[in-house]
């Protein structure tokens, strides 16, 4: 199964950084938030990716070309005269990914990003979550749950104080509606983390499309969104607070998303 990461936004509410590379750029214990993600559906056995990129999405492919730069030892032999003799990896270090980097354009909206990779997904079920919010949520406990109720997305739900995109979630785990945000929201909250069926592809009509609106609010009418619900760890990284804490978790040794073994 391939997952589908959205990584292409502006990042503006996180100026600090996001000024000078994407926001899943962002570093947390000297390794990008966007590693993070995909370190912890690694550690459920998958390993492909689709990175929908955009803004400054040259740095995201030049990442991903220097990986093996970034998990080895290198040894840089000037003294040899051909050049594919000059540089010598020690224990390389990399994961069994495949990561596919599209460009889905500048100012493309969340739907659109996910339409524009519809060519690489191909007709299966995936996965979907943001490039700037980790968690411990159990994958495989996820897609299983998905298969069980046969419809065709599921979202994972967190319960948390605050602004975000607010679900109605009825006994049965299914979405009954799904509406902006309002302050003092204390309601179950989109974490991302979604398993989408390739129908969900035609609710996006272009570019202009936002997932989160008409394409999540239809799938809730029509009863086809379903919510896995998540007690555990979500934290997005919206701005250089949230990016602070997370180092500090990080650096201090409970980094409760880590669900990989160094």
């Amino acid at each position: 199964m391939k997952a589908v990461i959205l990584a292409g936004g502006y990042g503006t509410r996180f100026s600090e950084e996001s000024q000078f590379k994407p926001k899943p750029m962002i570093e947390i214990g000297n390794m990008p938030i966007l590693w993070h993600i995909m370190k912890g559906y690694s550690s459920f056995g998958i390993h492909e990716f689709i990175i929908c990129a955009g803004y400054k999405q040259h740095m995201i492919k030049q990442w991903f070309s220097d990986y093996f730069l970034y998990t080895s030892d290198i040894t840089f032999d000037f003294t040899q005269e051909r050049p594919e003799r000059r540089m010598i990896v020690h224990d390389r270090h990399t994961e069994p990914w495949k990561v596919t980097v599209v460009d889905t354009g500048l100012n493309t909206m969340t739907g659109g990003r996910i339409r524009r990779v519809r060519p690489y997904i191909g007709n299966e079920t995936f996965l979907m979550t943001y490039g700037d919010g980790v968690c411990d949520v159990d994958i495989g406990k996820l897609i299983e749950f998905h298969e069980q109720h046969g419809k065709k997305a599921t979202l994972t739900s967190v319960t948390l104080q605050q602004q975000k995109g607010v679900l109605d979630i009825g006994g049965d785990n299914a979405v009954h509606s799904f509406r902006e945000k309002s302050a003092g929201d204390g309601a179950p909250i989109n974490a991302g983390f979604m398993v989408l069926t390739p129908a969900v592809l035609d609710y996006i009509e272009g570019d202009d499309t936002v997932f989160e609106r008409e394409p999540l609010e239809r799938l809730a009418a029509e009863g086809e969104l379903m919510s896995y619900a998540h007690k555990g760890f979500w934290q997005c990284m919206d701005t250089k607070r949230e990016h602070d804490m997370l180092q500090k978790m990080w650096q201090q040794g409970n980094a409760p998303w880590k669900l990989w073994k160094d």
